[in-house]
């Protein structure tokens, strides 16, 4: 079996594919966090929007490695599942009930959105290939990066 047929059976992603889902990660952050920092809201306001930003990419990264654990026949309760999804939907619904009340122009609400709904996807596609690096690196470790100190080796 070739490398690539064996990167391809453990999932390893591709190093576009990582890049790309830190890329969307910090782009959605980002955008998120400077829209918040020059928002005209008050400190409460801003202290609920990055709380509900940072619970639902929490909850997102939950409600992932739940599923996969149990993909993978790795045992998780159905409570804690069960809490995972319903803190995603309350982040869900408070994002959006915030939206919906903010006294913003629809365009920011939009930005904000697109922002949060950008920072989940990317949150998820980020776990997933931490995951699946470190699964692929676990059966095949010699195919790590070898660490250069920068010191000559005696001998």
């Amino acid at each position: 079996m070739t490398d690539i047929h064996t990167q391809q059976m453990l999932g390893r992603p591709t190093g576009a594919f990582v890049g790309a889902s830190w890329v969307a990660l910090g782009l959605g952050a980002s955008v998120y966090f400077i829209g918040l920092y020059n928002a005209h809201m008050t400190l409460a306001e801003k202290g609920f929007s990055l709380s509900v930003f940072l619970l639902g990419l929490f909850a997102a990264i939950s409600v992932q490695k739940a599923v996969r654990d149990r993909a993978e026949d790795i045992p998780v309760t159905g409570a804690y599942l069960g809490v995972a999804w319903g803190m995603l939907l309350v982040a869900l619904a408070l994002m959006s009930v915030g939206l919906w009340n903010a006294d913003l122009l629809l365009s920011e609400k939009g930005f904000y959105g697109i922002g949060f709904a950008m920072s989940l996807f990317a949150v998820v596609a980020v776990q997933k290939n931490v995951r699946d690096l470190a699964a692929f690196r676990n059966v095949h470790p010699d195919t790590a990066p070898v660490e250069h100190t920068g010191y000559p080796t005696m001998g």
